[in-house]
């Protein structure tokens, strides 16, 4: 008998990858952090968002600093800076100003995956301005907006703790959660229907912890065009086997030893080896130049077998997706 939905532990996304792709140029002035998202967002020291959440429902209740914010209407940010899928980082701000930062070790879905709640951006810098009146469903409100700085140091069980240079890029993805509610005694009253979620760089799922289809963000100097580098999209390929054997896995109790055994769609994978154990695989294949290995494990970790930097600024145009 076909598994449900609600047997599968690992559920494939229902979408394929294009993840949206973003030029984020660096700053040529010190940063103001005064509500104004119309300008640059990164320099050596820091990444800066901002956000603008329109509406005319603005409120929030929670005021303890690591709490689940996302009890609010709120606004997150979720970065992985080696697209590796593991060590990534969430930041959750509601309309009070309110927020809630932790480091996940792996998404939930994988063997051991958990989120260390004591983990703090150290230098983070965060404001609030509301076009209306935050708690008054009755004053002409328009919208919030979130203005974020975070220290490239502060990220450095994900990057190492440097500060990217022209031409890398970070994994991101960014969330807004909205509650309905009606309006009872002059105050917001939020109503048990489940929440909506609006993200940036749609996972296919009711599920944000799918790193590997978060959007590209690229560190350059005056906006260049840039694409999503080759070795990610034969990491997509690779992590569609990975879809395939914990399927595979559930079923049997065992991984699959080939291919063939997952019966998935046939993929052009140079170099394509798998190896498993009981209760463990790697999927080994040739990077874009051949001269390295990407590898994924049964945990979801991908990586090159050593440091490579891919700079998309110097690839063709033409081999953009």
């Amino acid at each position: 008998m076909d598994q449900t939905m609600a047997e599968v532990r690992i559920p494939a996304p229902d979408i394929d990858f294009h993840p949206p792709v973003y030029s984020c140029i660096r700053a040529k002035k010190p940063f103001v952090l005064d509500g104004n998202v119309e300008k640059p967002f990164w320099d050596d020291e820091n990444l800066y968002v901002g956000a603008i959440l329109e509406g005319d429902e603005i409120w929030a209740t929670l005021t303890e600093r690591d709490c689940v914010i996302f009890y609010d209407n709120d606004f997150e940010i979720f970065i992985d800076p080696d697209s590796d899928t593991h060590q990534y980082f969430e930041f959750e701000m509601n309309a009070l100003g309110t927020v809630w930062d932790l480091m996940l070790t792996k998404p939930y879905r994988d063997f051991g995956g958990s989120a260390v709640n004591g983990w703090d951006i150290h230098g983070l810098q965060s404001a609030v301005f509301i076009d209306g009146e935050l708690n008054n469903p009755h004053a002409n409100n328009r919208r919030w907006m979130a203005e974020v700085v975070i220290p490239f140091g502060a990220l450095k069980e994900g990057n190492g703790g440097k500060s990217p240079k022209t031409g890398d890029y970070y994994r991101i993805n960014f969330s807004r959660v909205q509650w309905d509610v009606r309006v009872q005694d002059k105050t917001y009253v939020k109503l048990p229907n489940p929440e909506s979620n609006w993200v940036w760089a749609p996972t296919g799922l009711v599920n944000i912890h799918y790193p590997e289809l978060w959007g590209f963000v690229f560190f350059t100097e005056n906006g260049e065009l840039c694409r999503v580098p080759e070795n990610e999209l034969i990491k997509w390929k690779l992590r569609k086997l990975y879809y395939a054997q914990h399927a595979y896995f559930d079923k049997h109790k065992v991984f699959a030893k080939n291919v063939e055994q997952l019966e998935c769609e046939t993929l052009a994978i140079s170099g394509l080896e798998i190896e498993t154990t009981t209760h463990s695989f790697e999927i080994r294949c040739e990077s874009f130049n051949g001269l390295h290995e990407i590898i994924l494990f049964h945990d979801g970790k991908v990586w090159l077998d050593e440091k490579v930097t891919e700079n998309p600024l110097s690839i063709p145009e033409s081999r953009t997706i």
